[in-house]
C-alpha cells in the first residue's frame, strides 16, 4: 500500500499516542481535510460533467464538516488553541474596522 504522507502510518494498537501526539495528529487531519476540499473543488470547477461536479462539491462540503469536527475536538484537547483563534479573529476584525473608516 502506498503511504500518503501520514506520520502515523506505523502505529499499532500496542503503541498509544500521547496527548501531545494526538493534538499534532488532529492538526494534521485538519490540514488533510482542507487539502481534500481544495482538490475536490478544483476538479469540480475544471469539469463540465454535471454529475461529477455535483458529487465533488457534495464531497467537498462533507470534508468541511469533518474539518469542523476536528477543530472542535482540537479545541477540547488543547484549551489554549481557542485563545489563538480568538486572537486571530480579533486582528482581522481590527483590519475590517480600519477599512470601513477609509
Amino acid at each position: 500500500m502506498p503511504e500518503f504522507g501520514s506520520p502515523y502510518s506505523t502505529l499499532s494498537s500496542s503503541k498509544k499516542v500521547s496527548k501531545e501526539e494526538l493534538i499534532r495528529a488532529i492538526r494534521f487531519f485538519i490540514s488533510a481535510e482542507y487539502e481534500a476540499i481544495q482538490l475536490y473543488e478544483e476538479i469540480a470547477e475544471a469539469t463540465d460533467d454535471k454529475l461529477a461536479k455535483e458529487v465533488l462539491y457534495d464531497i467537498a462540503n462533507e470534508e468541511k464538516v469533518h474539518a469542523g469536527e476536528f477543530l472542535r475536538l482540537l479545541k477540547e484537547l488543547d484549551k489554549e488553541e481557542e485563545d489563538f483563534y480568538k486572537e486571530g479573529e480579533k486582528e482581522v476584525e481590527e483590519i475590517i474596522e480600519k477599512l470601513k473608516i477609509k
